[in-house]
């Protein structure tokens, strides 16, 4: 029987099909696995809503979003969480202009 009960097949293949470890993250961003770590630590994604907690996923787009965040990092000479305020801000911009 299923440990998780809250988890029925349809969510494990949502996490199957959606969902990815976090080297898979590094080498689809083109960045060490240690530069990714230190993005999940200041937020700049989270693990996949489906994922089970003891082996984390993260979505597909994260690998983007890391890639996003590591240009700003290393072209505006930016630390870490500097380059996480910034895809923040230019996430909420882009959202704003999305209502206007």
């Amino acid at each position: 029987m299923n440990a998780d009960r809250n988890t029925g097949p349809a969510d494990r293949d949502l996490v199957a099909d959606d969902a990815v470890e976090l080297t898979v993250v590094a080498r689809q961003a083109g960045v060490k696995i240690v530069h990714v770590r230190r993005y999940l630590e200041f937020g700049l994604f989270g693990p996949h809503p489906a994922a089970a907690a003891e082996t984390p996923r993260f979505h597909l787009s994260t690998a983007a979003r890391v890639a996003r965040a590591e240009r700003l990092r290393r072209d505006l000479e930016l630390n870490h969480a500097g380059a996480v305020l910034v895809c923040e801000l230019l996430d909420r911009i882009r959202e704003l202009e999305g209502r206007g």
